[in-house]
């Protein structure tokens, strides 16, 4: 399996991604490479003195970087040499076989849309986040691929984030919910009764209806399912309260137990590993016809190295197979 990353998204680029792609060696199979994309002069320095970085990795010249403030299809038009634009080609090509970026998530997904196209039966690709929760963890599609969806899109949402949460987490028959202004069946807009109407009655989803926003930790659920503006608003919210909640608690407790300083900060780091978005590798842009991870633009070295973890599982696990199989129905394709 060839892996491609682009070197020059995240934050810190490409400091983080040529260093997340030295740790990611020790997950190759002898026959893996990664390809990191980028400005070579400016990825090579990173690689000086990694013991026989060129065994399993190599570089890719792409003299153009597209930025955040960037309007995404302007700036893949006018940037064809870009990093992003770059490793789609590739990935349409077959010279690699998943793309990861922490970069400019608009412009990776429209870049995905344009060369990978979409998986048989695909209406709408969406971006899937799984975040941890006490009761085990939670999917939530879409967190920002797409936001003027149809009901007809939210309901392949759930069956994609089923499958992945199938595959990748091991949910047997993932639980799928709405995200809604209440539970009851009369709650919602347009938008959600329709796709209300949808999943239940869909064979292929395990539909168990409505569900708030308090509700996506509290283990009633396994998926949730949202157009691609309010999960994105949701994720950034879940984020920020994260670190702030657990600094809060943390700082309070430490202040009232002083004598236990050592244990509590052993226990703040476990708990801060768990909420990582680090740990999770990124979100698969799920219903492209490639194996393509986004990353948060803040991803440090594990959380690039994590994210090709979670791209070998995604194809060992035939995510995309199986979510065609689904889709590919003629009950289950409708109308785009």
């Amino acid at each position: 399996m060839r892996i491609g990353i682009d070197a020059m998204g995240g934050d810190r680029a490409p400091l983080e991604e040529v260093r997340g792609a030295l740790e990611a060696r020790a997950l190759l199979a002898a026959d893996d490479r990664i390809v990191l994309i980028g400005d070579e002069a400016a990825i090579r320095p990173h690689l000086d003195g990694a013991h026989d970085w060129a065994e399993k990795i190599e570089l890719r010249h792409a003299s153009q970087v597209i930025r955040t403030s960037e309007a995404p299809v302007e700036a893949l038009r006018a940037k064809p040499d870009s990093s992003i634009a770059v490793m789609t080609k590739l990935h349409r090509s077959g010279e690699i076989d998943a793309s990861i970026s922490a970069g400019h998530t608009g412009a990776f997904v429209a870049a995905a849309q344009m060369h990978l196209r979409r998986l048989r039966g695909v209406h709408r690709p969406g971006i899937t986040i799984v975040t941890p929760a006490p009761r085990g963890p939670v999917a939530l599609c879409d967190v920002g691929a797409n936001v003027q969806p149809r009901p007809q899109h939210l309901h392949q949402y759930g069956i994609m984030a089923s499958v992945y949460m199938q595959a990748i987490c091991g949910v047997a028959d993932p639980r799928v919910a709405l995200l809604s202004i209440g539970e009851e069946d009369a709650k919602g807009n347009v938008l959600v009764k329709k796709a209300r109407d949808l999943m239940k009655d869909d064979p292929h989803v395990n539909f168990v209806g409505n569900v708030e926003g308090r509700d996506l930790f509290r283990g009633v659920c396994d998926v949730v399912v949202c157009d691609g503006f309010v999960g994105n608003v949701v994720l950034k919210l879940m984020e920020g309260m994260a670190g702030a909640v657990i600094e809060a608690v943390f700082r309070d407790v430490a202040e009232a137990l002083r004598q236990h300083a050592d244990a509590l900060h052993r226990a703040a780091e476990q708990i801060v590993r768990k909420y990582d978005f680090n740990e999770y590798g990124g979100a698969p842009l799920l219903g492209v016809g490639g194996i393509c991870i986004i990353c948060h633009g803040a991803s440090d070295a594990r959380g690039i190295r994590n994210a090709v973890r979670v791209a070998k599982d995604f194809a060992t696990r035939r995510v995309n197979e199986r979510i065609t199989e689904l889709l590919s129905r003629p009950e289950g394709a409708g109308d785009a």
